[in-house]
């Protein structure tokens, strides 16, 4: 049911990589975060020699971190390993393999996605001014322009009380998938709901990229569709929302981002925005990025376009994201009031179940290492699997090595914690609740019983890069090493 990372990667060097590319005498520039290449699937015919390198344009870009590959002309993308063997099928004179058909399931949401899209009225459209205005109300949209929501294409789902946004793909605008996102109000705070169509993990729509031009070199990039809306129109910059807001940057959108000389990351009004947009940077290169550190004075953009507030000037305070080696206090003064005011956000992601635990550990924060122990059979593993559901719940990237107990088990334990009932004695509600399972921000490693070390953490490091995993747990340790090593204190 759930998405893994499969298998230990083989790890490839960017030295090596070059090197290859080198060998095979094909030329490349070196990006951002990617190496650009021409593709090797454009040429459609393979009667005709390849373009003269300086005439072809360089639309293939290989992952500097992992040897992933994206060419943004047909679409295809791959391994490390697949490059290569693309490469020797082209010394072979064997045509490229054309793009497949899409999976069934990506096939399936495609043709709901349309029916929906279908279905929904443009925003400006509504039967008369009144609903319009209400409807962008209900959204706190009001300021936001008839203009603006046409030229990013929003629409109204007038049966699910819904806006939808839409993904075009960047190769042929045809209709990819879309976001959903309706309000609950819960008390006197409203909520927003998202859901997207594909699910969750191959939903990497960069909201607003059809609107980029090829000469644009600054962009703003935010956590969320609307914020997007909202920067465009007070400034006029570019700007792209990401998929799934702070949580993740896929690396399958690097590709997309590499025109550009300077990237603001403006994601959101909290800690935990501020702390990704640092994570996000480190992607992107932290040379052409700058942060908008959240505050009082510098809330979320649609926040401060509702507020009045001017957006350029925000944008042009912006922090460079990399550091000098060394600083002055000066430069830390910002950041030191930030954390004053924030005392409870910079504590960590609070339990919600686990008050008690919130007074220990006061919440989970990066970079800190928490161990749990207790006798055979005394309930680690059940407690474990409780207290990190807590806080995948609440978006926090969760990678679990279960060394212990088979990943089946594992899942099903942490279902029925998270459906709080008996799913064995409900069988028709299964799929409802694996449907809202999957939607969370969980992975699971394959492994089982004692493992090399450093394949363990290789993984763990190819995790965090591919899917942004903040939370890593290991069930547990004993297990991991072998039992052979507990005469030696490790």
């Amino acid at each position: 049911v759930l998405p893994s990372p499969e298998g230990p990667v083989p790890s490839v060097s960017i030295t090596e990589i070059r090197q290859y590319l080198r060998a095979q005498g094909i030329p490349f520039h070196d990006g951002y975060s990617c190496l650009h290449t021409p593709s090797l699937f454009t040429d459609g015919r393979e009667d005709q020699p390849p373009p003269p390198a300086a005439s072809a344009p360089y639309t293939l870009f290989i992952d500097k971190t992992t040897g992933s590959f994206l060419c943004t002309a047909t679409l295809a993308e791959g391994t490390w390993q697949d490059f290569q063997a693309n490469v020797e099928l082209r010394h072979r004179g064997v045509p490229p393999p054309s793009s497949e058909e899409p999976e069934e399931d990506t096939r399936r949401a495609r043709e709901d996605a349309c029916c929906i899209w279908d279905r929904a009225l443009p925003l400006w459209e509504l039967l008369d001014e009144d609903e319009t205005n209400k409807t962008k109300a209900m959204f706190g949209i009001s300021l936001v322009t008839d203009a603006t929501l046409k030229r990013f294409g929003v629409r109204y789902l007038r049966t699910a009380k819904s806006l939808v946004f839409p993904w075009f793909s960047p190769r042929d605008a045809t209709l990819k998938g879309l976001k959903l996102v309706r309000v609950e109000k819960k008390g006197d705070a409203i909520a927003y709901m998202e859901e997207t169509l594909p699910r969750f993990d191959s939903y990497r729509n960069l909201f607003g990229l059809p609107l980029i031009g090829r000469r644009d070199t600054e962009l703003v990039l935010t956590g969320w569709e609307l914020d997007a809306l909202a920067l465009h129109q007070a400034t006029g910059v570019a700007s792209l929302a990401l998929p799934r807001g702070a949580t993740c940057l896929p690396p399958a959108l690097l590709p997309y981002l590499e025109q550009f000389k300077r990237i603001t990351l403006w994601l959101g009004e909290d800690l935990r925005s501020w702390e990704a947009a640092k994570l996000f940077a480190r992607k992107l290169s932290l040379k052409r990025c700058s942060l908008v550190r959240p505050g009082d004075l510098q809330p979320r953009p649609l926040e401060a376009l509702n507020q009045g507030l001017n957006l350029t000037k925000i944008l042009r305070a912006a922090l460079p994201a990399s550091h000098k080696s060394i600083v002055s206090f000066r430069q830390l003064r910002e950041e030191v009031f930030g954390e004053l005011v924030n005392t409870e956000q910079v504590a960590g992601v609070k339990w919600a179940r686990f008050p008690e635990l919130n007074k220990l550990l006061k919440g989970h924060r990066r970079g800190e290492l928490t161990v749990f122990t207790g006798p055979t059979g005394s309930g680690k593993t059940t407690f474990i699997s409780e207290y990190a559901l807590d806080l995948c719940m609440q978006g926090v990237c969760t990678l679990w090595g279960s060394f212990e107990i088979n990943n089946v088990r594992l899942a099903k334990i942490m279902l029925t914690q998270f459906a709080a009932q008996r799913l064995e004695d409900q069988l028709e509600l299964y799929d409802e609740w694996a449907d809202r399972f999957e939607d969370l921000p969980l992975y699971f490693m394959t492994f089982h019983g004692q493992q090399n070390i450093k394949t363990v953490i290789d993984t763990m490091q190819h995790a965090v890069y591919m899917y942004d995993i903040t939370h890593v747990v290991v069930d547990n340790l004993q297990f991991m090493m072998g039992h052979e090593h507990l005469s030696v204190d490790r």
